[in-house]
């Protein structure tokens, strides 16, 4: 399969179900700035084009991406939610605490030789209670509303009282949530130096850095569900109501 490195970053991570693991490889960002073209996505995070495109072009690990994963691009919104609910919200509330305290453990030993430990500390803190509250408010008021929206629509009845407005505003609130969880994750990234723990580091902190990679992946791909896939099949699925109308 060819791949036109023309096209967006986004339009290739919802197509391909290996490519988010091709663009974590190579740093590029496929969720909040995944609307680039993927060449000059690739200039800017300073990587061969055709690096990335032979990558994509794997026929055996794309096909076995296919056969493994899962095709959100076929999922209902509801199942979809579903997914993103029990994977990545779960994922999150559960790894934000361990890697707070793998944080207090670590900074308490090595900060004073290692005083950037304070600053991912920091960065972690802020992040942890954005997410918390990003959530919340996906989980209690958008997503049910997406739901209801998606069954109002199956069941030929009118569209849910939305308590927000057009859903156009509560999804650019979340958009821009991760954008600002993204530049944390950029943050945390720098100051670890790419979650490269120090050649004398001990057990506890290349477990923290190991764990803060996987964060930021999952985290990547729990923001490309949403802003790629999820996001604009509610505004679609809103859209209809109104052409209805």
């Amino acid at each position: 399969m060819r791949f036109d490195a023309s096209r967006t970053v986004k339009e290739l991570a919802t197509e391909i179900p290996d490519a988010t693991r091709v663009f974590e490889h190579f740093g590029i960002d496929y969720c909040c700035g995944g609307s680039q073209p993927l060449e000059i996505a690739c200039q800017r995070a300073k990587i061969p084009v055709e690096d990335v495109v032979r990558s994509l072009e794997g026929s055996s690990s794309a096909r076995a991406a296919r056969a493994a994963g899962p095709d959100f691009q076929s999922m209902s919104p509801t199942d979809l939610i579903a997914h993103i609910v029990g994977t990545h919200h779960a994922y999150v509330k559960q790894e934000i605490p361990r890697l707070q305290r793998l944080l207090a453990k670590v900074v308490a030993v090595h900060c004073a030789n290692h005083p950037e430990l304070a600053a991912v500390q920091r960065t972690f803190a802020g992040l942890s209670s954005e997410l918390n509250s990003h959530m919340m408010k996906e989980e209690v008021v958008l997503f049910p509303y997406i739901q209801k929206l998606e069954e109002a629509h199956s069941q030929c009845r009118p569209a849910p009282q939305a308590p927000f407005g057009p859903i156009s505003n509560p999804v650019h609130m979340m958009e821009m949530e991760h954008e600002d969880a993204g530049k944390a994750l950029q943050e945390i990234r720098i100051w670890t130096g790419a979650f490269t723990p120090p050649e004398s580091a001990c057990f506890s902190y290349r477990t923290l850095y190991s764990a803060l990679k996987e964060f930021e992946a999952d985290l990547h791909q729990h923001i490309h569900l949403e802003n790629n896939i999820l996001f604009p099949r509610a505004v679609e699925l809103e859209n209809q109501f109104v052409t209805a109308s």
